[in-house]
Parts: structure tokens; C-alpha cells; sequence
């Protein structure tokens, strides 16, 4: 007979055929799950369909790709509004006239935006890897993928699960949304009609990300109704900023206020997951290193909040000081992201997103 704990995680995760680890911490789902962040990135240029499918192919067990908005009201596939670290757009000239600096988020940014471009003219540029000094290896696939809208993305994924008999999920993240809602835009709503349209997206496991709070509380019942099994994250921002909807409200609750357990209390209202950064779980000095684990994850799951953090990543450069090796700093160690991620799992974390899925499928499941 199933515990309680063990029942609360088998409905959490989505997968009937899920296990328990034995060493773990205790956590609210059976098995960690591996999120393939912006498909398998460490491998081929984000958001990409190749980057997706090799994704996949790696053993991911949900794909995420970031919803930002186009003129003209499509979901696209991008990491933000602004694309020019992820596009060839600054090398053609008959989009020069539209470069300019908006503020987003409270942010100043300076670019191309997707809300300056209709669908179609988006779909004339290609991607480029945004990581280009560090991950000079995917720069040979600079302008080789166009940029994929949501329902694409929906698409490949359904079609690889017909063909390899593996439900993935999909684990979108609604960027920027009061910001696209202040220029007529609604994210959700595309969000919501998307989703429904789709057979896949109605049965398979789905878990929306945001960084704001209010919009997640707008549309979780009608996640819901559209997919039963839906999950709703909040993602976390550096804990000394304020999220971008209560800022533009002109309120002063930072992310390290709702990091508290009363600010996780207050998140199970609306969302059935937290998604911090790898290091609000083990903050780091300024040499990169690590320092003493938070309690985070143990008071998440006190307020019945499951933990999803990110990003796991391959490279020295992103890696804590006790775990780099000596190649380099852009150089590859695979044991020393298997290493980062095992001490996650051992604190209990739910899931993670990583750049290499492979890497994190090699971590969840024990292997050297």
C-alpha cells in the first residue's frame, strides 16, 4: 500500500511509472524529473527544434520553451522580447529602422523586439547561439533553424512521443506578461487557446511557468479545465527584486519575502511549485563557491510546494568553485554538473532544468 507521501507524488509528477529514490531527501514526487532548459541548449542553439529534439532524443522528461509575442499576437519561441543575442536580425538591413531601447520589466533593454515584428517577418530570420564564447561548438549551427512558434513546438513533441511511445511534457514559461499586456497584448489568452486547440496539450503532462504572481492566480482554473493534470510554477527572481507585476503595481514584495514560509503559504494559493535558482538553494560567495545550503526546499515542501530549480549547466564557467576541474573556464565537465546536480537531489529538489538532459538523466539515474 502507498503512503501518503508516495500517493501525493505520484499524482504530482505526472508519470505513472515513476520510482523512488533511496537515497534522496524526502521529496514530494517519486522520481526527479529532467527538464530539457530551452530544449538540450549546452548542444544545439536554444529554442531551436533541433535543440528540442536532440532534447528528447537525451532523455528529458518535459521540454520547455519561453512564450514571448509578436506584433501581430502569436506565441513565438524566444527567451525574451528582445532578440539579438538569438537571432541574425542585427545583420539584415531591412529591419535596422526598428533597433531601439524599451523598458521591460523595469529593465532597460536596447535591440529588436519581437512585438516590432509580425509572425511572418520573424519567420524570415534565424536563430544564433547565444552563448557564443562559451559554447563555440553550437555556432555551427548559427542560421540553420528558423524561430518556432508554441504550436510547433507542440507539435514535434506530440510527433516524437507517437514515435518513441515516451509522454513528454511540456513546461512553458509566459514571459513578460504585464508588459505585453500594456501594449494591447494578452499572452494568456494565446496561451489558453493554444493549449486547448491541441489534443496533445489537453492530456499530457503540463506545468506553466511564470515569474509574475497575478497571472498565474488569473488563469489557473482555466489551465485546469482545458488539463486536468496542469501544474502552475512561480518561478523565483534574485531574492532582493520585486516581481515585474507587483513592481508595475507599485508594491515592494520581493522574491526573498515570498522565499519565507509565509510567502510559500501564500504561493500555494495560486501555484503548485516554486522554481528558484540553483543557488537560493546553496548561495555562493564571490569566488563562485559554495556556502552553507538554505532551507528552501524543506519549507517549500512544508507549504506542500513541490521545487523545480534551475539551470544545471555543463561548463566550469557555471559551475561552483569546489566543482570546476582544470580545463578551463569554458571547457565542458560533465562530472562536475553530475556532481552539482546529485547534491540537489540529495536536498530533495523535485526536478530540475539543465542545458544537457543527458547529463541530468545521468544524475536522476544513478549512473557513473
Amino acid at each position: 500500500m502507498l503512503t501518503r507521501r508516495q500517493s501525493l507524488g505520484l499524482l504530482a509528477a505526472g508519470f505513472p511509472a515513476l520510482h523512488l529514490r533511496a537515497k534522496a531527501a524526502p521529496s514530494l514526487a517519486p522520481k526527479p524529473l529532467v527538464f530539457a532548459h530551452r530544449g538540450a541548449s549546452a548542444l544545439r542553439p536554444e529554442h531551436t527544434l533541433a535543440s528540442y529534439a536532440r532534447a528528447m532524443m537525451d532523455g528529458a522528461d518535459f521540454i520547455e520553451p519561453d512564450l514571448v509575442m509578436t506584433r501581430d499576437g502569436h506565441l513565438v519561441v524566444r527567451h525574451e522580447s528582445n532578440i539579438v543575442g538569438t537571432t541574425d536580425v542585427s545583420e539584415r538591413p531591412e529591419f535596422a529602422s526598428r533597433h531601439r531601447s524599451l523598458k521591460i520589466d523595469g529593465r532597460i533593454e536596447t535591440g529588436w523586439f519581437t512585438t516590432d515584428f509580425t509572425l511572418a517577418e520573424l519567420k524570415t530570420l534565424r536563430a544564433r547561439e547565444r552563448l557564443s564564447t562559451i559554447r563555440v561548438h553550437n555556432t555551427r549551427y548559427d542560421d540553420h533553424f528558423e524561430i518556432p512558434t508554441f504550436e510547433e513546438v507542440i507539435e514535434q513533441v506530440a510527433a516524437q512521443s507517437a514515435a518513441t511511445g515516451k509522454v513528454f511534457g511540456l513546461v512553458p514559461e509566459i514571459k513578460h506578461s504585464t508588459y505585453f499586456n500594456s501594449l494591447g497584448l494578452n499572452p494568456e489568452a494565446a496561451f489558453l487557446q493554444t493549449i486547448a486547440a491541441h489534443n496533445y496539450t489537453r492530456q499530457a503532462p503540463l506545468e506553466l511557468q511564470s515569474f509574475e504572481t497575478g497571472n498565474l492566480g488569473r488563469i489557473r482554473a482555466d489551465v485546469l479545465s482545458i488539463n486536468p493534470q496542469a501544474r502552475l510554477m512561480l518561478l523565483m527572481g534574485e531574492r532582493k527584486d520585486v516581481p515585474p507585476d507587483l513592481l508595475a503595481a507599485g508594491q515592494k514584495t520581493t522574491f526573498g519575502d515570498l522565499m519565507t514560509p509565509e510567502g510559500l503559504k501564500d504561493i500555494r494559493r495560486y501555484a503548485d511549485v516554486i522554481g528558484p535558482s540553483n543557488t537560493d538553494l546553496i548561495p555562493r560567495d564571490s569566488n563562485g563557491a559554495w556556502l552553507e545550503p538554505s532551507s528552501l526546499v524543506t519549507d517549500a515542501h512544508r507549504a506542500g510546494l513541490l521545487v523545480h530549480s534551475y539551470t544545471a549547466r555543463p561548463e566550469n564557467h557555471f559551475l561552483p568553485a569546489q566543482l570546476r576541474n582544470n580545463a578551463g573556464d569554458a571547457a565542458r565537465n560533465p562530472d562536475g554538473m553530475v556532481a552539482e546536480l546529485r547534491r540537489y537531489l540529495d536536498m530533495g529538489i523535485d526536478g530540475f532544468f539543465t542545458d544537457d538532459p543527458a547529463l541530468g538523466r545521468r544524475a536522476v539515474d544513478g549512473r557513473s
